[in-house]
């Protein structure tokens, strides 16, 4: 069974799609990362697409279902690479995305990570403040 490997940088999950996605392997990618955050209590996933020439309304849907899903428990999604064709499919096929923050590239999608994980703990210290009070 084919599998996409996840690597670990500090807290975030870095995910390169490097193959053709067919349906089990996105429904593959979706549960190996959200076992894979809750195991390493990552709290953010970049997913470079960037040799995706083709995404179909399933694997734009199964990209949607991770972010949310990871937001659920606690990790931000950036999704980096997308390819024009890939930015036009997904328009033309009425896919938002929601959840989904996208980047051009991984320096960019790292940086968008960072800024969003030292935001939202900077609203949990506000936060505890707040309780403390």
């Amino acid at each position: 069974m084919e599998r996409i490997s996840i690597l670990r940088m500090g807290q975030v999950l870095i995910v390169t799609i490097q193959m053709d996605m067919h349906d089990q392997v996105a429904v593959n990618l979706q549960d190996d990362l959200t076992s894979k955050i809750v195991e390493t209590g990552a709290r953010g996933v970049l997913i470079d697409i960037s040799s995706l020439e083709v995404v179909d309304s399933f694997i734009g849907r199964i990209l949607g279902n991770i972010a949310t899903m990871s937001r659920v428990l606690d990790a931000q999604t950036v999704v980096v690479g997308m390819q024009p064709a890939v930015a036009i499919t997904l328009v033309e096929l009425g896919m938002s995305l929601p959840g989904i923050r996208t980047a051009l590239n991984i320096e960019k999608g790292m940086a968008l990570l960072r800024a969003s994980m030292e935001e939202d703990e900077a609203r949990i210290e506000v936060s505890d403040d707040y309780l403390e009070e």
